[in-house]
């Protein structure tokens, strides 16, 4: 692979030496509200330059350690088979050369891609999935390829009590049912997700990380589609990307900035400096 021509600030390593490779997937067909989430990966890369690659919340930083951006993928806008089946060819490349894929989004409905690749390499895998949303519903006006139904089409991949969901707030009925009986949900917060992580860690048990950002209140981030008041804030958010890390992490993805629903950029600037602690935080 060859490195994009602008990279995310410091990671700018050689595919052959680096353990965590970053990709784009600039694709929001489905998006059930505001469009805009195609443009989340090219502008979190842009705008990473208005940050340091030094983070003090974890005293690391990225000219430490080896990373390759690949850039983003050339996704087919109208067919979202096609689409993931691009993603998934890609995480399975990376997985396969030894690396750790890490996703960027797009609208959520580009998460199930990299899963399909990741569980295809450990079936038995878990997610964890922060978020505003259930993502559970069967079928969204029809479409059963939607980004209101990813963690449905991933639930059919990895099965009951497998997948972790934190801050939900919204969904329809239908949808708190089927979690009642099929995930394991905490809603409106984080509580419970030391407990969640303390046993993933002890059974060493393979995790796919995936953050929706609108898992944070519209006040600190307003540039998403499907904004819902009664978010986490950042600090929050920062703290539980670093429990979540002392999990066995085999793929993760950030998705749903919409940057030019923020005209101040300070959604984009959020969404730079979660990637930069998410990447710092899950380097082994």
């Amino acid at each position: 692979m060859k490195k994009n021509v602008e990279t995310f600030i410091g990671c700018d390593s050689e595919y052959e030496e680096s353990g965590i490779v970053l990709f784009g997937a600039p694709f929001d067909s489905t998006t059930s509200f505001r469009p805009g989430a195609r443009f989340g990966s090219a502008a979190i890369r842009h705008e990473s330059f208005g940050i340091e690659t030094y983070s003090p919340y974890q005293d690391k930083d990225l000219t430490d350690i080896k990373v390759f951006d690949c850039g983003d993928l050339e996704l087919s806008f109208g067919l979202p088979e096609e689409a993931l089946k691009d993603i998934e060819d890609q995480s399975r490349k990376i997985l396969s050369d030894g690396k750790l894929p890490i996703l960027i989004g797009g609208e959520h409905l580009v998460t199930l891609g990299s899963v399909k690749a990741v569980f295809e390499k450990h079936p038995d895998l878990q997610i964890i999935h922060f978020d505003a949303h259930c993502d559970l519903r069967d079928d969204y006006l029809g479409a059963k390829l939607s980004h209101a139904c990813v963690l449905r089409r991933c639930h059919e991949l990895v099965g009951d009590g497998k997948i972790h969901q934190f801050c939900i707030r919204s969904g329809d009925r239908e949808e708190f049912l089927f979690a009642k009986d099929h995930t394991d949900m905490h809603k409106f917060s984080f509580d419970g997700l030391q407990e969640v992580c303390d046993e993933l860690k002890k059974n060493n048990t393979p995790v796919y990380f995936t953050i929706d950002l609108d898992c944070m209140d519209p006040s600190q981030f307003c540039g998403t589609g499907t904004p819902e008041a009664g978010g986490v804030s950042f600090t929050q958010l920062l703290d539980a990307i670093i429990t979540v890390s002392k999990t066995n992490i085999v793929g993760a993805d950030i998705n749903e900035l919409a940057p030019m629903l923020d005209n101040s950029g300070a959604s984009t600037a959020v969404a730079c400096k979660v990637l930069r602690e998410l990447i710092l935080s899950i380097n082994k």
